[in-house]
């Protein structure tokens, strides 16, 4: 669907605020706190966002962006291009990162940019009535996005930032505040985004408390796997076809070489939408969409970024 850019504000260090709405000004799909849109780019790029609508509903969805030093061309174009008025493409929302229906305490954590989808949680759970706190870790205080929403609105006082920590201090400041949630609830979830060191930090640290099933997150950008040493085989069990894939060509490139269609977006393992059914062999994945217990059942891998571990992939093509 097409939406317009009806307004455009900064939002911390090197980010950018985006108000977009309906061309026809009728209302927008309603969505629930996580979701995430695709959006479309004049430059050919498709990029993921999440949503931090005060409401999850209406006329109006948000958006917040950060200039990335190591863009591929999406936060670029938003950065330099972009402007109220300006028309662009967005999918309907989805959902991989949705809160709990209930729970004795929600925990979010968020790192920079990451708030994005806490904050529409924290709105969410505020609406519920739900016990939650949130936690928001920024390299300087010029870097806090939604300042004035964070500490001057009925979410401050379930809201703690920590500006300017090292890895190891915001290592304890989590590990201090899981151990009192501890003590306090007897259901506490878990829900991260942010940097990969620091997901991967708070993660660890949730699971060794909570358990894998009470710890969520999301991520939008991905440390790319080293180069592969085997190549393999992709059999299309519908198409009666196998393809070769060499050790330095990614599965997604070569059935795309081949004439099949397959939806892909962010061809960096983050966003879902170029899985695949596995019917026969082993995936060996490098994705980081699919949940640890999804990767354990081996019924699809993401072409985009995941291998074979055996020489022979057999998918439902």
């Amino acid at each position: 669907m097409n939406v317009v850019i009806s307004s455009i504000v900064p939002g911390g260090a090197g980010i950018r605020v985006f108000e977009l709405r309906a061309c026809d000004a009728g209302p927008l799909p309603a969505y629930a706190a996580g979701a995430h849109i695709d959006v479309s780019l004049p430059n050919g790029l498709t990029r993921q966002y999440s949503l931090c609508c005060r409401e999850p509903s209406g006329n109006t969805y948000r958006i917040a962006v950060k200039r990335e030093p190591q863009s591929r061309g999406g936060s670029d174009w938003l950065h330099a291009q972009a402007q109220a008025g300006s028309v662009l493409q967005i999918s309907h929302p989805r959902n991989a990162f949705a809160l709990t229906a209930n729970a004795g305490m929600h925990l979010l954590l968020a790192g920079g940019i990451g708030i994005t989808p806490i904050l529409s949680m924290a709105y969410e759970l505020l609406r519920r009535g739900q016990p939650f706190r949130l936690l928001y870790f920024v390299r300087d205080d010029s870097s806090i996005a939604f300042a004035e929403e964070l500490t001057a609105s009925p979410l401050a006082p379930q809201v703690r930032i920590f500006s300017g920590l090292s890895p190891q201090q915001s290592a304890a400041a989590i590990a201090s505040t899981l151990d009192a949630d501890a003590q306090l609830a007897a259901d506490v979830q878990v829900y991260t985004c942010g940097p990969g060191a620091f997901m991967n930090s708070v993660v660890e640290l949730a699971q060794a408390r909570f358990g894998v099933a009470s710890v969520h997150k999301e991520s939008f950008s991905l440390t790319p796997p080293g180069p592969s040493t085997a190549a393999f085989v992709l059999r299309l069990i519908r198409s009666e076809r196998d393809i070769a894939v060499a050790a330095d060509q990614t599965a997604l490139a070569c059935l795309q070489a081949a004439g099949i269609e397959i939806d892909c977006s962010c061809e960096v393992g983050v966003c879902g939408t170029c899985r695949t059914v596995v019917t026969d062999g082993i995936a060996q994945h490098h994705d980081a969409y699919l949940s640890p217990a999804e990767k354990l059942a081996n019924n699809c891998f993401m072409p985009c970024v995941s291998r074979a571990a055996t020489a022979v992939l057999s998918i439902d093509l």
